[in-house]
């Protein structure tokens, strides 16, 4: 009974894979390939430092700091270190997986051997889940929670990861920032909705997203 649940699920993440990674052409290889890279979301990480020093002493800046960083350190052990080699599920696009010669790749890039659950989906949930408990801005909270849905679905079209995959990795962040921030809370003894200027990393992040539909436009 067990064994049949998880095969359903499975062929079911396929299917559902399959669909979402159809959807391609040269200018969203280029957007999502520049979209679901580390470097290119710095000035959004800086805005964010810049938020916390306009409001908070250093020592509480320093906390906060400490706290995102031991919340993405928390997101990749789990996935990378704990779950992963439990599960050993090949991703998509690796040559091991049954589906790998249906499965849209850009640039033949392939990715790792094993996908679940997906250490990006982690990261990126984990940051965005942290500053919705830590600012509670309204505008803030839903642009990071897009930011970060955009950042996964890059991996399904990029071939690299399952929806599932996704799902765990962002349970596993969102998991790891309540964690964090509890503790945050405990030692800063802060009130952090009452921070200004947060939208300055929206808007941050927009201009980085503008410029990556630009980059996109030109090369495709």
């Amino acid at each position: 009974m067990v064994n049949e649940l998880v095969q359903s699920l499975a062929e079911a993440d396929q299917s559902a894979f399959l669909f979402l990674n159809s959807f391609h052409n040269s200018f969203w290889d280029f957007f999502m390939t520049a979209y679901t890279g580390k470097f290119i979301w710095i000035p959004m990480y800086a805005s964010i430092l810049f938020v916390l020093f306009r409001n908070y002493h250093w020592k509480t800046v320093l906390f906060c700091l400490i706290a995102i960083a031991l919340t993405i350190t928390f997101a990749d052990q789990v996935c990378a270190t704990l779950i992963r080699p439990i599960v050993e599920r090949p991703r998509p696009a690796n040559l091991s997986s049954p589906i790998a010669d249906l499965v849209y790749i850009v640039n033949g890039h392939r990715g790792g051997s094993y996908g679940f659950p997906s250490c990006h989906a982690s990261n990126s949930f984990g940051l965005a889940f942290f500053l919705i408990l830590l600012f509670r801005k309204q505008w803030l909270s839903l642009f990071i929670c897009c930011w970060a849905i955009v950042n996964c679905y890059t991996r399904i079209y990029l071939g690299l990861h399952y929806p599932g995959d996704l799902l765990v990795g962002m349970l596993v962040g969102c998991i790891g920032a309540s964690i964090m921030y509890g503790l945050l809370r405990v030692v800063s003894k802060e009130n952090f909705t009452k921070a200004r200027n947060t939208e300055t990393i929206s808007y941050v992040g927009l201009i980085t997203i503008l410029g990556i539909i630009i980059y996109a436009f030109i090369k495709a």
